[in-house]
């Protein structure tokens, strides 16, 4: 089964990583910041502003992929603050207001100055 790497202007991007990549049916949606790919910064300094961001970049990157976050089946949620998970939780409940993908949620291990969460995902694109 050949991989397809998936890349799109509307989310950041690395040399380091790409930002999924597509075997088969599955896309594997790398950790996304909160970072607006338009200014190339955090989207704000609060952990909701920032999980905004992070789910819209995911969300865009599942598009390039021919996905939607309605095809997401298991989600990684890193957090710098462990105290953030309320504020991050409210934000999640508005983009799976119901029926949600499997979740976990950790501590973010690097400590990397105004982040505070990374989201990574997996889409099962029938």
């Amino acid at each position: 089964m050949p991989r397809q790497v998936i890349t799109t202007a509307g989310a950041p991007g690395s040399p380091l990583f790409s930002q999924a990549v597509r075997a088969g049916s599955l896309v594997f949606v790398s950790g996304t910041t909160g970072t607006d790919p338009s200014t190339g910064r955090m989207a704000g300094d609060g952990i909701q502003e920032q999980t905004r961001q992070a789910l819209a970049n995911c969300e865009a990157i599942l598009a390039a992929a021919g996905g939607s976050l309605d095809d997401v089946v298991e989600v990684g949620v890193l957090l710098a603050d462990p105290d953030d998970f309320a504020g991050m939780n409210e934000e999640w409940g508005r983009w799976f207001p119901s029926d949600p993908p499997a979740r976990y949620a950790a501590r973010l291990g690097p400590v990397v100055p105004g982040l505070l969460v990374s989201i990574r995902m997996t889409a099962s694109l029938g």
